[in-house]
């Protein structure tokens, strides 16, 4: 099994453990480096391309999007979850392939950092649905 993984950099603190949890569960599953493909997007609103990106490739069984959107003042925190969210939920279903969602959405900082361990369980869903989806293809 092969995944792909696209990360966004806007508020990185987050995002990288969110992925280091996310690769040391995979690895835990027998998931290694070889097996997956890394890309960094500049922020959550940007993931659903690099998913496209990753799905749109023959050797990928699953991606996992990870982010981090943190309300702001603004109507902006909003459009950036709406257009994530929408935008990874399209990827998967145009692709027939598994893209997980793991982008948080948070009223603030600490309730993002306090959401970083669910990294592991976006690599447990992408393993469950890449299965899933092979035994659906049959």
């Amino acid at each position: 099994m092969r995944i792909g993984i696209a990360v966004g950099r806007f508020n990185e603190y987050v995002t990288s453990q969110m992925l280091e949890r996310c690769v040391a569960r995979l690895a835990e599953r027998g998931i290694g480096p070889e097996d997956t493909i890394l890309v960094w997007a500049p922020g959550s609103f940007d993931l659903p391309l690099a998913a496209k990106k990753l799905a749109d490739r023959g050797d990928i069984d699953a991606v996992i999007c990870l982010g981090a959107v943190i309300r702001g003042e603004t109507a902006h925190f909003d459009h950036v979850a709406y257009g994530a969210s929408m935008g990874i939920t399209r990827v998967s279903l145009d692709s027939g392939k598994p893209v997980i969602f793991g982008v948080l959405t948070t009223d603030n900082a600490e309730q993002a950092v306090a959401r970083i361990d669910q990294g592991s369980d976006y690599a447990d869903a992408a393993i469950e649905m890449a299965g899933l989806a092979r035994c659906l293809e049959a």
